[in-house]
C-alpha cells in the first residue's frame, strides 16, 4: 500500500508539468493581451486605411504629377514620386510606436485599477510569465503587425498607382523605379528591428512605472526623467541626463545607417545600412541589460502590488 502511494506522489510533479505544458500559460497570456488590447492591430490598420484613402484621391492627379516630374532634376523627381510612400510607411511606424508607449503604460496598471489582477493571480500563471507576455507585445507582436500592414499598404499603393499609369506614356515603371518594393521592405524590416531593440529599455521603464504607480502613469513616466534632468542642470550645470534621453530615443539612426552622399544620382537604402556597427555598439547591449533590469523590477512589483 505504501509503495503505491509513494509512486503516485512521485507522479504528481510530472503530472503538473504535463498539464502546464498543455495549457501553455505564456502563449495564452499573449493571446489574452491581444484580445484585451485590439488597438495593437486596429490603430495601425485605421491609419493605413486613412493613408490609402488619401492616396486614392491623389490618383486623379498622378498622371499629371508623373508627367511634370519628368522635366525635374533626379532628386526632385524622387521627392515627388516617393514622398507619399515614405509618409505612408512612416505614419504606420509612428502609430505603432505610439500604441506601444500607451500599451506599456496601462499594461500592468489597468489590471490593478479594474481589480482583474485578483482573478489573473488566481490562475496558474506566474508573475514572470504575466510581465514577459506583456513585454512581448511591444517587443515582438507590434513590430510584426506594423511590418505586415506597412508592406501591404506599400503594395496596394503601387498596384493602384500602376493601374492608373498603365495607359500613360510614363507607364507604371516610374513608381516602381523610385520606390523599389523589395529594397524598401528590407529597409523597413531592418528599421523595425533596430528601433525595437534600441527602445527596449524605454518599454521596460514604462512597464515598471505601470506596475509601480497607482495612477497618472504617463506623468510619472515622463516627469521623473525630466525632473532629474532639471535638477542636474540646476545643481551641476550639466546635461548628461538630457543627452542620455535624447541618445536613447534617436541615437540608433546614426549607428544603423550611413549618411547619404551630398549629391546622389540615386538612393539605395540597403547600401546605407551598417548592421555590424549597430549590433556591436555598447549602447545597444547596455540598453538591453537595463531593459531586463526594468522588467525584473516590474515582475517584483507585480508580485507585491494590490488593486488600486
Amino acid at each position: 500500500m505504501s509503495s503505491v502511494s509513494d509512486t503516485s506522489s512521485l507522479n504528481v510533479p510530472a503530472a503538473r508539468t504535463d498539464a502546464h505544458a498543455r495549457t501553455r500559460p505564456f502563449i495564452w497570456s499573449v493571446r489574452r493581451e491581444l484580445w484585451e488590447h485590439r488597438s495593437v492591430y486596429l490603430a495601425p490598420l485605421i491609419v493605413a486605411g486613412l493613408v490609402l484613402f488619401g492616396f486614392l484621391i491623389r490618383l486623379a492627379r498622378l498622371p499629371h504629377i508623373v508627367q511634370s516630374a519628368e522635366s525635374l532634376p533626379w532628386w526632385k523627381q524622387y521627392l515627388e514620386l516617393a514622398l507619399p510612400f515614405a509618409i505612408a510607411t512612416l505614419s504606420v511606424l509612428v502609430t505603432g510606436e505610439i500604441v506601444a508607449v500607451f500599451y506599456c503604460l496601462g499594461a500592468l496598471n489597468n489590471e490593478r485599477r479594474d481589480r482583474s489582477i485578483l482573478f489573473w493571480k488566481s490562475l496558474p500563471v506566474s508573475d514572470l510569465a504575466a510581465v514577459f507576455s506583456k513585454a512581448t507585445v511591444p517587443l515582438l507582436v507590434l513590430p510584426v503587425v506594423v511590418l505586415v500592414i506597412a508592406f501591404l499598404l506599400q503594395l496596394l499603393m503601387l498596384l493602384f498607382g500602376s493601374a492608373v499609369l498603365l495607359k500613360t506614356s510614363a507607364g507604371p515603371g516610374a513608381l516602381w523605379t523610385h520606390w523599389p518594393l523589395a529594397q524598401m521592405s528590407l529597409t523597413l524590416a531592418y528599421l523595425a528591428v533596430i528601433a525595437t531593440l534600441w527602445l527596449a529599455p524605454v518599454y521596460g521603464w514604462l512597464l515598471m512605472v505601470s506596475a509601480w504607480a497607482k495612477r497618472l502613469t504617463f506623468l510619472w513616466a515622463v516627469l521623473v526623467p525630466i525632473g532629474l534632468s532639471v535638477v542636474e542642470k540646476i545643481a551641476l550645470d550639466t546635461n548628461y541626463v538630457g543627452s542620455l534621453i535624447q541618445y536613447r530615443l534617436k541615437g540608433f539612426l546614426a549607428l544603423a545607417f550611413n549618411q547619404p552622399p551630398k549629391n546622389p544620382t540615386s538612393i539605395d537604402p540597403v547600401a546605407l545600412m551598417t548592421p555590424l556597427r549597430y549590433f556591436t555598439s555598447p549602447g545597444l547591449w547596455v540598453g538591453l541589460v537595463v531593459a531586463v533590469a526594468f522588467l525584473a523590477a516590474a515582475v517584483w512589483l507585480r508580485r507585491d502590488r494590490e488593486p488600486v
